[in-house]
């Protein structure tokens, strides 16, 4: 059978939402699942097919309250201090444990602490009880034929408790979607493979499957099916015959190796090829053998985003349930986000609360950087028809984390360094209240952003050309009339990170012009580069003489990745980076790291938890392991 050529041809996100779920609504292909029987220890988290009703009382017996003497409420009246009332044994009253039945003639129970034993079966009383004192009578929590839970229930753990209670050890409920998740690609391999370049890891079904059973899902996840027709063909085949719905991963555009839209086209019928959506644009829509099929893209961004916007309704309309909405808040973004008109653009922000006001800063955009939707708190959504979003203004964040965790998070933008990501894992380890959210924009920039009231601190290594000082030139000048206290705290290593070996034989800056040798640089801004201009300046190297010296990251583990990619031969940053990636390093200088704190955030009770962790000799220790530091002066108020 031959291939069917297919087209990439993108259609805004909510033409292709009505396109698809019209199509499945009118096959009825959403109608929820049918019931079936389970164990109500089995049912937790499952939604009800059918109303849940009481097949028993509850309790079914009037039953004691307390701990006491089951009495006749007629034999306690006109007892008083000073009138107590005689009650006799077996006659009058009998002991009874909570729980215990309450059998006629008695009708009230009075509690152990208010008797007052007379002999062994006499016992007096000071105080009248109304008929069925502390007595709980049959069916006081629920009545036989009574309406426990409703049809479309989510169980929780109260409810498990309510069903058995009332005399059910088995319950209905709607039987769970079944999603087949195929991951494709013929440069795939599975987790804890000995990896050459060209191998990519599949943990994009691992995701989806954890989504698919997050929302109430069954997912199988299939193996790995290499770029292939007939084979991608079969297996949908395959899966379509024993699934509610099918979601393929990879292969959804339109390369000479994307086959998703091609067997989806050749098997049902495609309805949708390409969404005008950032990221994740190249999806495929369609419907075989009765059964919805969604091809979504490779890249785990597009992936985690795609299957949340398409494959998460289905799951929730087989469920007879509605889809939960997110909480969302309003929030400042930090700086300017430029977005292409025609597309809706889901961004991806660190969230912080800065004095009165929360602060959005936006994560990196790749379609492929997972760790952007490992640090996002939110989502910020940008409509198709703009174009970004101007610093300072207000956008709605639907959140990723509970709203309280945002107020205990320190915002800390400014300079990289590893010393951070210690501190961010010793605070959650002393309070797993409080988060310390690190973005590494630059030095420069971070002083901008405590400037602005966007951040609680700044990291920064600013050398000023004219004193030969760090920082206090720069905080003068950028913070002027701010009360900060400048707090050290780490000196560091800058060199030269280098391949293992040093096979170019570099040594020193002046290597960097020549011809044979590649740099990658530090972004403008950012403290390694401020410090590499003024060497070069020192030495009398013209910087365009470096090849590569436009070409930059934004981290010092960015620099050493780069360089153990072989993109670049060498790039300045810090040994603990370099001896992170197991890479040579030649040491130019050291300099010194500080934290700049405005005075009010550094007496305040949401900081003195990790200023107390900064001047501990544990988070001393680590940093030394890490190699190429000194804490000599950690903890040290600079000024």
């Amino acid at each position: 059978m031959a291939r069917r050529k297919v087209y990439l041809e993108p259609i805004p996100l909510d033409e292709a939402l009505q396109k698809f779920y019209g199509a499945l609504e009118a096959r009825g292909l959403l109608t929820p699942l049918p019931g079936e029987v389970v164990p109500v220890e089995e049912a937790l988290g499952r939604v009800t097919a059918k109303p849940v009703w009481a097949s028993l009382s509850n309790p079914h017996y009037n039953a004691a309250a307390m701990d006491g003497i089951a009495v006749r409420a007629e034999d306690t009246r006109g007892a008083s201090e000073t009138n107590p009332v005689l009650l006799r044994a077996r006659e009058q009253f009998h002991w009874v444990d909570t729980g215990d039945p309450i059998l006629p003639p008695f009708n009230a129970v009075i509690m152990q602490e208010y008797l007052y034993p007379v002999s062994e079966d006499e016992i007096e009383i000071q105080a009248p009880v109304a008929p069925w004192h502390h007595v709980r009578a049959m069916g006081e929590d629920m009545v036989a034929t009574e309406l426990i839970l409703l049809e479309g229930h989510i169980l929780t753990p109260t409810d498990l408790g309510a069903i058995a209670g009332c005399g059910l050890d088995q319950v209905t409920v709607r039987r769970k979607p079944r999603v087949a998740v195929i991951p494709t690609g013929s440069e795939l391999v599975p987790p804890a493979t000995s990896v050459k370049p060209g191998d990519i890891i599949e943990f994009n079904s691992l995701m989806l499957a954890g989504m698919i059973q997050e929302w109430g899902g069954e997912a199988k996840r299939y193996g790995i099916v290499p770029d292939d027709f007939h084979t991608i063909s079969a297996t949908v085949e395959e899966a379509v015959a024993t699934h509610d719905v099918v979601v393929i991963n990879a292969g959804s555009s339109a390369g000479s190796e994307d086959f998703t839209a091609p067997v989806v086209k050749e098997l049902g019928e495609l309805l949708v090829h390409g969404i005008a959506i950032r990221p994740g644009h190249p999806v495929v829509l369609g419907i075989v053998r009765d059964t919805p099929v969604i091809g979504i893209p490779g890249y785990p961004v597009s992936t985690v985003i795609t299957c949340d916007l398409l494959v998460k309704p289905i799951l929730y309309r087989l469920r007879a349930t509605a889809v939960p909405e997110r909480p969302t808040l309003q929030a400042t973004i930090t700086r300017k986000v430029l977005s292409p008109l025609g597309e809706d653009e889901f961004l991806r922000v660190k969230l912080g609360k800065v004095g009165d006001k929360v602060v959005a800063t936006p994560l990196s955009r790749g379609a492929g950087v997972i760790m952007s939707l490992v640090r996002a708190d939110g989502i910020v959504r940008i409509p198709r028809f703009s174009e970004g979003i101007h610093p300072g203004a207000s956008v709605t964040v639907e959140l990723l984390r509970r709203p309280e965790e945002i107020e205990k998070t320190i915002v800390a933008i400014g300079s990289h360094d590893l010393t951070l990501d210690l501190l961010a894992n010793l605070l959650r380890r002393q309070d797993p209240t409080l988060h310390l959210s690190s973005m590494n924009v630059g030095s420069l920039a971070g002083l901008s952003a405590l400037k602005r009231a966007e951040a609680h601190m700044a990291g920064s290594h600013l050398l000023d050309e004219e004193t030969g000082e760090y920082n206090l030139p720069y905080v003068e000048r950028m913070l002027t009339g701010e009360p900060v206290v400048v707090l050290t705290l780490v000196h560091r290593d800058q060199g030269l990170i280098l391949p293992r070996g040093n096979p170019k034989r570099i040594n020193t800056l002046q290597d960097l012009t020549r011809q044979d040798v590649t740099f990658v640089n530090r972004q403008k801004g950012a403290g390694t580069r401020i410090l590499l201009d003024y060497k070069l300046k020192e030495l009398g190297i013209d910087p365009t003489k470096i090849i590569g010296y436009d070409r930059v990251e934004f981290t010092h583990l960015a620099v050493a990745a780069a360089v153990k990619a072989g993109v670049a031969d060498v790039g300045l940053g810090i040994l603990a980076a370099a001896r992170a990636l197991d890479l040579d390093f030649i040491p130019l200088l050291k300099e010194r790291y500080d934290l700049i704190i405005p005075e009010s955030y550094y007496r305040s009770p949401l900081l003195n938890p990790l200023l107390d962790i900064i001047a501990s000799e544990e988070f001393k220790k680590e940093v030394e392991a890490l190699g190429g530091y000194d804490t000599s002066d950690t903890g040290r108020v600079v000024t």
